[in-house]
């Protein structure tokens, strides 16, 4: 179940810092039975029960609260002698944990990443994507994906990926019965397919033009919260759907979908994988970090 023989310790403190078996298992990449039995083996060498669980919560004991001050420190060395180690490597190996929003994802996914693995066949990468930004440290992961305007300012960013843009596109089936909108006022007397943001939000779509910005709050028949399901609702005639260039750009090339107002959907903050500082980077980690910048270059 562990490659290092602290999976107890990690499971105990992924319990106390994500407040969730279900959440901890997620972060340390095994089953919520794997991390139970871990616990259950630990509370019977120990003597002592470290969470109280119910159906709905799960807490540290005070015994368990004063296990975790106690232990955080050395296992936070023992991760770093480790890492230390690893970095001695010369074949890039293990695990790299990236935190990103799907979009971002999707772009990087095969130019870089699959290609990473493809070079590099005993590294796993551990993708997961989320709305939501978090904390890569805390949250445990090694590097996370954001447009360099929002990247924590205490983080080193490395730009990936092609030049970004919003396309503002629709089937030509749509454009010749409802015509093609001028400007983005325009998109006000036409069917649009709306976006929800990840904190429940309807998006204003957004525009510039001559560095004048403009945000529009369109209307349409259906709202939904994924770029790969608004793809497909614009496809079958819907609407017009608001997207990011890359996400639609094959449709476009195809003719399956056209592309109106670019000329106010300039170009956009480039992608970033950022991380913190590094004292013993492995060679995974270095590998991906070298070839994203060649990459960017």
């Amino acid at each position: 179940m562990s490659k290092h023989g602290l999976i107890e310790f990690d499971a105990v403190l992924a319990i106390a810092r994500r407040g969730s078996f279900r959440a901890a298992a997620l972060e340390l990449g095994i089953s919520t039975t794997a991390l139970s039995n871990a616990i259950a083996k630990l509370e019977r060498q120990l003597g002592v029960r470290l969470f109280n669980r119910t159906t709905r919560s799960v807490s540290l004991t005070d015994a368990g609260r004063n296990f975790v001050e106690q232990v955080r420190p050395a296992i936070s060395s023992l991760h770093e002698a480790m890492g230390a180690a690893r970095s001695q490597q010369e074949t890039p190996s293990g695990t790299l944990r990236i935190n990103a929003f799907a979009t971002g994802a999707r772009e990087i996914l095969g130019p870089l990443l699959l290609d990473f693995l493809r070079r590099y066949p005993k590294v796993h990468i551990d993708l997961v994507t989320e709305g939501r930004i978090v904390d890569i440290v805390a949250e445990g992961f090694d590097l996370g994906l954001r447009t360099a305007n929002i990247v924590p300012a205490d983080m080193i960013a490395v730009p990936v990926g092609t030049p970004r843009s919003f396309a503002v596109v629709a089937s030509s089936s749509y454009f010749e019965a409802n015509g093609k909108p001028r400007t983005p006022p325009d998109l006000l007397c036409h069917s649009c397919v709306r976006i929800r943001l990840p904190n429940g939000a309807l998006h204003r779509w957004h525009f510039e033009k001559d560095g004048a910005p403009v945000q529009i709050e369109v209307s349409g028949p259906i709202t939904l919260d994924e770029a790969s399901l608004s793809r497909i609702a614009v496809l079958d005639h819907v609407g017009i759907g608001y997207f990011m260039e890359a996400d639609v750009r094959d449709d476009i090339q195809a003719g399956r979908l056209v592309r109106v107002l670019e000329d106010w959907t300039p170009p956009q903050p480039p992608l970033c994988l950022y991380y913190p500082t590094r004292r013993n980077p492995s060679a995974a980690f270095k590998a991906l970090i070298d070839m994203a910048r060649q990459s960017a270059g």
